[in-house]
């Protein structure tokens, strides 16, 4: 029998795992009321950046698709959609209208429309007050673990990256796979040296292909920007931590992954398919921009596994941090939901990786993590292609 969790479905077929209203800013002048409407009510989140105006017009559809993907966001049961003024391509009325195909309340503020700010937060506070009542009568029911969609990166990786908490990680996607479930790994960069494991674990040539093409690409990306990725990498923190060489630094990266089939190569901020498995999405390994990546592609929970500690928690997609270094659990308490540090003393990946399974399926049923205990919400940053203007 396949396990289960307790979750809030939605209209279009997805699975929250929290029942949020969503404060969207499309752009950096709204960003004050989001943050400020979200202050005032309860279960809101603010979702703010510096972006949404003077981009170049590819650089502005990856901010729109970005937006849309966290307000199509299962964990989000309602959305409130706020600019500034008008940026054709990226506007709040824009936004809305790709949110409200999944079926969810949607309401938009325009603060120039609305005549100034006082007006606006007048009415952004009464769009969520009606929201939040209308999704407050929803419940969660029991699902099945198919209903997933599990994201995975890492951070401050050092020597027992590689050794404990990536395997155990990649365990517990497994169990995730193997009942119908999906997994989004992102971090391209982070492939680099490991080319040949990950190619041979895709489903098909033309995935293969995809996801070579990808690798050569971020690579090239770099050169092109002037750019020796085997001289920033592996970082100050990974080499403090024990690792040598890029080449080790991704080896102990991929297996986070597990063992799953890689099923398809998605770009930044893509939606998978509906097919069990693994999907690679292409993106920098920059862990805020990766992160968000994957909570645009529409990940309800993510395991970050880091072995020098980390705070990092995006503030839609529920972040469990995993550490394996038993130095930075005692350091990092405050911000570490799950020590597998016994690995080191004798306990196995499977009794590992089945410690982070079970914590992930009590988070997703509303067990709360340390992050959002204490409101640490540091992790939205939208990956950039070409400069402003």
């Amino acid at each position: 029998m396949a396990d289960t969790f307790l979750g809030y479905p939605r209209a279009d077929g997805q699975v929250g795992i929290r029942n949020y209203l969503l404060m969207l800013s499309g752009t950096l002048y709204a960003n004050t009321l989001c943050e400020r409407v979200a202050d005032m009510l309860v279960n809101t989140i603010p979702i703010v950046h510096p972006l949404g105006r003077c981009q170049v017009k590819p650089d502005l559809a990856l901010t729109f698709k970005t937006l849309v993907g966290h307000g199509c966001n299962p964990n989000a049961g309602g959305v409130v959609v706020v600019d500034h003024f008008k940026e054709e391509g990226c506007t709040a009325d824009e936004i809305a209208e790709e949110i409200a195909k999944t079926g969810k309340p949607v309401e938009v503020v325009n603060i120039r429309r609305e005549g100034g700010l006082i007006n606006a937060l007048d009415k952004a506070l009464h769009a969520g007050m009606r929201i939040l009542r209308d999704i407050s009568t929803q419940r969660r029911e029991e699902v099945p673990v198919s209903k997933l969609l599990f994201g995975i990166n890492c951070g401050t990786s050092d020597a027992t990256s590689g050794l404990a908490h990536n395997p155990a990680t990649g365990y517990c996607s497994d169990l995730i796979i193997n009942q119908g479930g999906r997994t989004i790994m992102a971090e391209t960069m982070e492939m680099i040296g490991a080319e040949d494991v990950m190619l041979a674990r895709c489903k098909n040539q033309q995935v293969a292909d995809k996801l070579a093409a990808a690798i050569k690409q971020i690579e090239q990306e770099a050169i092109d920007a002037g750019a020796d990725i085997r001289g920033s990498q592996p970082t100050g923190d990974n080499i403090v931590g024990g690792l040598s060489s890029i080449e080790e630094k991704s080896l102990g990266a991929i297996k986070k992954s597990g063992t799953a089939q890689v099923v398809d190569v998605l770009e930044y901020a893509d939606r998978p398919g509906e097919e069990p498995g693994l999907y690679v999405m292409n993106s920098p390994g920059h862990g805020g921009e990766s992160i968000t990546g994957i909570a645009a592609g529409g990940a309800q929970i993510l395991v970050f596994s880091t072995g020098g500690g980390h705070t990092i928690n995006h503030p839609l997609m529920i972040t469990l941090r995993v550490t394996g270094n038993p130095i930075s659990y005692e350091k990092m308490r405050d911000t570490t939901d799950v020590s597998v540090a016994d690995i080191f003393e004798g306990t196995s990946i499977a009794e590992a990786g089945q410690r982070i399974y079970d914590e992930v399926l009590a988070t997703a049923s509303g067990k709360m993590t340390t992050a959002e205990i204490i409101k640490e919400y540091n992790a939205f940053a939208i990956h950039r292609i070409g400069p402003s203007i």
